[in-house]
């Protein structure tokens, strides 16, 4: 999403945000990995910090601003981000069984991800223009 002179590759909506607000409250701070491959490596999964660790093979996406909130971080697997550096990614919710281990399993919601190919301004931003 563009913010004052700077874009970003991954976002939230207003109903994700509301729900890690609630997380945070129960769960203390917050951070995303979306390894990839199958099953619950789909879906972003959601860890209180220190839960999961990160470690090379991991590709920093940004921080979440949400109001009241310290920023989370958000991460993927290097493999899983090759095929998802050319998109924007929104980090939702919706109804449905959460991840195996992520904290909103019990919540009765999902995160997932939606996404969409960035502009030519975004590929441009991050070094993606074709030569």
């Amino acid at each position: 999403m563009v913010s004052i002179g700077r874009y970003e590759r991954v976002d939230v909506s207003d109903a994700a945000a509301e729900l890690l607000r609630e997380l945070t409250a129960q769960h203390g701070p917050l951070m995303f990995h979306q390894s990839g491959g199958c099953c619950d490596g789909s879906s972003p999964m959601c860890y209180p910090i220190g839960m999961f660790i990160t470690g090379p093979s991991d590709v920093r996406l940004g921080e979440l601003d949400i109001a009241g909130l310290e920023p989370i971080e958000v991460f993927m697997s290097e493999a899983q981000f090759e095929y998802w550096k050319y998109t924007h990614l929104t980090i939702d919710v919706v109804p449905g069984r959460g991840a195996g281990f992520s904290v909103e399993g019990p919540t009765g919601m999902r995160f997932l991800i939606r996404s969409r190919m960035l502009n030519d301004a975004e590929l441009e931003y991050f070094g993606l223009s074709p030569a």
